[in-house]
């Protein structure tokens, strides 16, 4: 029955890839950027999951390790010629994970709602810190750059186009939840695990609870910084409104409809959420919040295992 259940998942999840793969082939121009930023947005989510769904640790602070990843690689692009991707990439997930072990030092002496309004905290202080240094970040307008070629110096080079960045994005997305996927199955997932379970419990067997915490936060910090420069390479900027907690307060929202501790379920749920949004506010314009507020909350009600848990439910039924 395991083997089974492990052939359809494979079976349906390679199937899902190769239309990922045709998919920037057949759509036109708006959609297919679209897709590309939903599997960076998917990325985003996946990440906070780590903390979410295995460690159960609300995080608002995603928007600061996002933003951070972003800044990171407009810097090295801007200052740095000629600009190289793999640099830009390196700079953000530094940046990334930098901002991530000092909120993660402070933050994980503090349990349940305490921790998450720690990290909305940070996540706040950094946005202000950037909105404000207008000398370094270009405050309120940002940085902007022109977008480098994917190359290895001596090998190819190719230019991004649309088609090329949906390709490299998907390439990263999936390498990321390959890792992820092998982490939360491993003995150091199976820590985490058993935190969200019972913390006091895992403390009693002996192991440094505030050490895999930090561990969890830095490697949760690490994949949304590198959303972040996959976003930034895709818009060839980077805003200050990107760190701001409400960034946070979407991911969170990914989670819940797409279902926690899944890891696929968050993408799910970025991309119906995006989806949802673009659709509604063609015809409700700036009302669409209303009916994409309700429709959530309708979801939280009746599907609180989000859409993946409500799929797998129907499945066995």
């Amino acid at each position: 029955m395991r083997k089974r259940r492990a052939i359809v998942y494979w079976t349906g999840s390679s199937i899902i890839l190769l239309l990922l793969i045709v998919a920037p082939l057949v759509l036109p121009e708006f959609w297919r950027r679209f897709l590309t930023e939903i599997l960076i947005w998917g990325l985003l989510a996946m990440s906070s999951d780590l903390l979410i769904g295995y460690t159960g640790m609300v995080s608002f602070g995603h928007s600061a390790f996002f933003g951070l990843g972003m800044y990171g690689a407009a810097a090295a692009l801007v200052l740095v010629k000629p600009p190289s991707i793999w640099l830009a990439i390196t700079c953000g997930l530094v940046a990334a994970a930098a901002v991530a072990a000092f909120v993660a030092y402070f933050s994980t002496r503090l349990r349940d709602i305490y921790f998450a309004i720690t990290t909305l905290i940070f996540s706040q202080i950094f946005y202000v810190v950037i909105f404000t240094w207008t000398e370094v970040t270009g405050g309120e307008d940002g940085l902007t750059f022109s977008r480098p070629p994917l190359a290895i110096p001596g090998l190819f080079s190719i230019p991004f186009t649309s088609e090329t960045l949906h390709w490299f994005v998907l390439a990263v997305v999936t390498l990321s939840y390959l890792v992820l996927r092998r982490i939360t199955r491993s003995p150091f997932g199976m820590v985490l695990q058993s935190i969200r379970e019972n913390e006091a419990r895992t403390r009693a067997i002996g192991y440094s609870i505030e050490r895999y915490k930090i561990v969890a936060v830095m490697l949760s910090g690490l994949f949304a910084g590198l959303a972040g420069v996959l976003y930034a390479v895709q818009n060839r900027f980077a805003a200050p409104d990107f760190v701001f907690f409400l960034v946070s307060g979407e991911v969170v929202i990914f989670n819940v409809i797409g279902g926690i501790g899944t890891l696929v379920g968050p993408i799910v749920g970025a991309a119906f959420f995006l989806l949802l949004r673009e659709g509604l506010s063609r015809f409700f314009t700036e009302y669409y919040l209303i009916p994409v507020g309700l429709i959530f909350v309708a979801m939280v009600i009746f599907m609180p295992q989000g859409l993946l848990g409500f799929m797998r439910r129907w499945l066995n039924e």
